[in-house]
């Protein structure tokens, strides 16, 4: 490895940074990681912390699992890749499949289709739910809706349903025909309304309304995180995903749940759809599907689509949408062992304890502190503190306070 000072030095010359302004990087040096262990990173100058986002939401056994290591390790000796394209498969993918259909088999999904990741699940979701109308007859079902506060990832699809204005604004005029109802979010809404309960059926109203006048027969999906992530971690109430999922079928639109962070244990629940007691139509996974060591998702499929699309016998429904990583073997043999370590660890029930020893600590710290204006949680190991300048207005702090919090925390 370089030393240290290479690093440090050259870190921006030749590189950009997702998610940060390039003069930022120039004008901040990022702490650069260069081991981990376990729960903990380690950056090249030896400082060592608990990795308290577990990367990206998406390390849930931690950086040590060494099945996971040894599965990777072997199938790269067996079959490093081949496509899956028409006329191929291999055997993890298969194996894959009939695992991934057991664990979702109380969502009422059948059927896996690989991805790269999460924002290629997002997109996949997307197309089919389009092409499942066109299968049916119906070709005017093209609208998407989605929450306020949502996200759900970085392609024109992923960005054109995201509900917050830092990930379009920049990239607009975006994809047509996506609109978007209120999110669910107590703290800060346009009703001005902070009970959960009485809040979560004014947004199903909205979305009743939206659809009202959009037209139900243009609209072919609603996407919606069953826990709301990187929109500030907004749990809803119990009765809303139930309730969006009903008045879905009312009007024959499509749910997708975007369980890229939510599936695989980390709410308390095997999958965020399951939480809530909601069996949607396509469900879009990656992140913990292999523990973050191998770039890999899937979207799965209900039964119920899964037979409009074979039984169709027109062409419609010759799946013209792929990626060259779809079913990468060395990530289905990831993803294998990553499921098997999922389920021995019992991961979703650790996840419910420490998620509520997290959540009382996060609230002893409101108590404390001013500058905290509203803590969520209560669902697992998705967490989020607000910081505000002024409680009573919820004036949002000044904006280099959360840049010294992480950084006295770091």
């Amino acid at each position: 490895m370089k030393d240290e000072n290479f690093l440090k030095a050259n870190n921006a010359r030749s590189l950009w940074h997702p998610m940060t302004a390039p003069s930022d990087s120039l004008k901040n040096p990022p702490a650069i990681i260069t081991s981990a262990s376990g729960v903990r990173i380690k950056d090249v100058d030896g400082h060592e912390v608990v990795d308290a986002v577990g990367g990206l939401w998406n390390v849930n056994l931690g950086y040590s699992c060494q099945p996971i290591k040894d599965a990777i390790a072997a199938q790269l000796d067996a079959l490093p890749y081949y496509s899956i394209f028409r006329g191929t498969s291999n055997d993890k993918v298969i194996e894959l499949a009939e695992e991934l259909r057991d664990f979702f088999a109380p969502d009422g999904l059948t059927r896996a289709f690989y991805t790269s990741g999460g924002s290629d699940s997002v997109e996949t979701a997307l197309r089919l739910a389009r092409q499942y109308h066109k299968i049916k007859g119906e070709p005017g079902r093209i609208k998407y809706l989605s929450l306020k506060k949502g996200y759900h990832g970085t392609h024109f699809g992923g960005a054109s349903v995201n509900g917050n204005a830092n990930f379009r604004t920049p990239y607009e005029p975006l994809l047509p025909g996506c609109h978007h109802i209120p999110a669910p979010f107590p703290y800060r809404n346009p009703f001005n309304e902070s009970d959960p309960a009485k809040l979560a059926q004014l947004c199903l109203q909205a979305l009743e309304d939206e659809i009202a006048f959009q037209g139900a027969g243009t609209i072919a999906a609603f996407i919606m995180e069953p826990v709301l992530g990187a929109g500030g971690v907004i749990p809803p109430h119990e009765s809303f995903m139930p309730g969006v999922a009903a008045i879905c079928r009312k009007n024959g639109i499509l749910l997708i749940a975007d369980e890229v962070i939510t599936a695989f244990g980390r709410t308390g629940a095997w999958t965020g759809s399951r939480l809530w007691g909601v069996q949607p139509d396509f469900s879009c996974t990656a992140k913990a599907i292999t523990n973050a060591y191998f770039p890999f998702g899937a979207v799965m499929i209900a039964e119920s689509v899964a037979e409009v699309f074979e039984k169709d016998e027109s062409g419609k429904a010759a799946i013209g949408h792929g990626y060259t990583y779809s079913g990468h073997p060395v990530g289905a043999a990831a993803a294998l062992a990553t499921l098997a370590e999922t389920k021995r660890l019992n991961v979703k029930d650790n996840a419910a304890a420490r998620g509520k020893q997290l959540f009382d600590g996060l609230k002893a710290l409101k108590d404390k502190y001013s500058a905290i204006g509203d803590v969520r949680g209560g669902h697992g190991l998705m967490l989020a503190i607000e910081m505000v300048s002024d409680r009573a207005t919820k004036a949002a702090p000044d904006k280099a306070m959360p840049g010294r919090v992480q950084k006295v925390a770091l």
